[in-house]
């Protein structure tokens, strides 16, 4: 039996294990099968942009490579040679799903296209919202977007200037280097004021007016920048006493004294003419011949080295600093926000990454529009990326309990005993007697339990034991209750009678009726 229930369990645990394998691979291939759907708008109303780079054709009539060469750099760099793919993403892609790669590294690239229209600053927010896969990484340079309009220029210079908002507080490294694809999000403000989530987690945010370098509006007075530093001015507030000694000669005893300086002897080329030195004939065969030198202890005397004390300097004048002036290219723009109307978007990088893939842009003046469009894209491909991670984390787990298993076998008792639990509580709640059982049921049981080992008892020669008074009382009622059945089941049991209790019987009156004086046996004990 115990061999029996070890073998059922065996087979229950390697039927579990391969029934999560198989599992596991169910759940693979049908990750494996999810189909992408493009995105849709249902209201054209609020977006000016859409790009989900699945239709080739709409793609290639919709973006604009450029040719053009970068202004101020020479040679093969300047050239927007950078090449760009229509690609589904290397791993972890959903079926469909392709976004814009650029191939190339350590090349510049440009491509744009027009917005479905005009995005122009009044009193709805700009947002633009795309995706960013880094699959090989990122080293060196950008994957920002750009949205091209005509330019903000300086009303007063014509000039263009970039502005850079503050750094993020926290730490972005993981996100250029995970390898999965991220949702960026920018927000700017009617009220002038901005937003920059990753992963819809707000990284950045702050004050168009007060938040960039260099500020949106120019400062008032700038340095002049003909005013030059004197040459005089002191900028040292403390300075050392100045210490004066006398410098010690140095004699060489080994020069040759009849050495003359060469006459083509050039000091600024050659430097300074030493005469050069001559072998001592004494010390020619003496060993440790030469200069006697005392040799080193330490000095008890010694403090260290001597420095000047330090005094406030009496001819101090101050950092230096440029005098201010009125800033000609002033100007002061308090509404920031209504920048010039923005009409493309694009891409113009150099990187030394490559497989760099964007995806799912949107430019749109509602939030809700985005989070949708980003719950169409976005969330799909990270729920099947986790998925895919939760698969490969379950698979290396049954793959590894299989590898400890094959090297200590005596883990499959562990199993055993493991999975013995659940079934033997189950075996137990189903095989249990009912607590609903009738009390005659468990009267019959205890009754043929009883007989039954009276019986045993008969079948030998051995003395049997008196019956219990609680059985004698159940006998008693039921042989009451059913006298027709019982004398005969007691007659055909009982021992042949006496002669004397057949004539007792025999002169007893006959009585058909209900039992009354009806033949009751005597109850012999050996």
């Amino acid at each position: 039996m115990n061999v029996s229930i070890r073998g059922v369990l065996l087979l229950v645990s390697l039927v579990a294990i391969g029934a999560l394998a198989e599992e596991s691979d169910v759940r693979h291939l049908n990750l494996q099968r999810t189909v992408s759907e493009s995105p849709k708008i249902t209201d054209p109303k609020p977006v000016y942009f859409a790009e989900h780079f699945d239709d080739p054709a709409l793609f290639e009539r919709r973006w604009l490579k450029s040719q053009a060469k970068k202004d101020g750099v020479d040679g093969e760099i300047a050239k927007y040679d950078g090449v760009w793919s229509l690609e589904s993403a290397q791993r972890d892609s959903l079926l469909g799903d392709t976004g814009l790669v650029l191939k190339s590294k350590a090349k510049h690239a440009a491509i744009a296209a027009p917005l479905l229209k005009p995005f122009v600053f009044n009193k709805k927010p700009l947002i633009a919202q795309y995706e960013v896969l880094l699959q090989d990484g990122q080293e060196c340079g950008g994957a920002y977007i750009k949205l091209l309009s005509e330019g903000h220029k300086n009303p007063k210079n014509g000039t263009l200037e970039e502005k850079h908002c503050q750094k993020p507080k926290e730490r972005l490294e993981e996100t250029f280097s995970d390898k999965l694809p991220h949702l960026y999000t920018l927000i700017l403000k009617p009220d002038n004021t901005f937003e920059i989530s990753i992963d819809r987690k707000v990284v950045n945010s702050g004050s168009l007016l007060e938040d960039f370098v260099p500020p949106v509006n120019p400062a008032p007075e700038i340095d002049d920048p003909n005013d030059k530093k004197p040459e005089d001015w002191d900028e040292s507030r403390r300075n050392g006493r100045h210490a004066r000694g006398l410098a010690r000669e140095r004699t060489n005893p080994h020069t040759d004294p009849n050495a003359v300086k060469p006459q083509d002897w050039d000091t600024d080329m050659d430097g300074e003419w030493e005469p050069p030195l001559i072998e001592n004939t004494a010390c020619a065969d003496a060993p440790g011949c030469g200069a006697w030198e005392p040799p080193l202890v330490n000095n008890p005397a010694f403090k260290g080295k001597w420095r000047p004390p330090m005094i406030d300097n009496p001819n101090y004048k101050g950092k230096w600093r440029p005098r201010k002036i009125q800033n000609p290219d002033y100007f002061e723009d308090k509404e920031p926000f209504r920048m010039t109307t923005v009409t493309a978007v694009g891409f113009e990088l150099w990187s030394m990454s490559k497989d760099i893939l964007f995806d799912n842009i949107i430019i749109t003046d509602d939030l809700e529009v985005a989070e949708r469009w980003a719950f169409e894209t976005f969330d799909k491909k990270r729920q099947k990326i986790a998925q895919e991670s939760n698969f490969e984390e379950l698979r290396a787990f049954v793959q590894k309990l299989a590898n400890v298993t094959n090297e200590y076998p005596f883990l499959w008792g562990v199993y055993i005993v493991v999975l013995a639990i659940p079934v033997v509580f189950l075996l137990y709640l189903c095989c249990r007697p009912s607590s609903s059982a009738s009390q005659s049921q468990v009267n019959m049981i205890r009754k043929g339990g009883t007989c039954q080992a009276a019986a045993e008892k008969k079948k030998t020669d051995e003395a049997t034991e008196d019956i219990q008074e609680e059985d004698e009382e159940e006998e008693k009622n039921e042989v009451e209750a059913e006298p027709g059945a019982d004398e005969e089941d007691a007659e055909k049991n009982s021992e042949p009678d006496s002669e004397e209790d057949n004539e007792a019987v025999g002169d007893a009156p006959e009585n058909k009726g209900s039992g009354e004086g009806a033949r009751k046996r005597k109850v012999r004990k050996d």
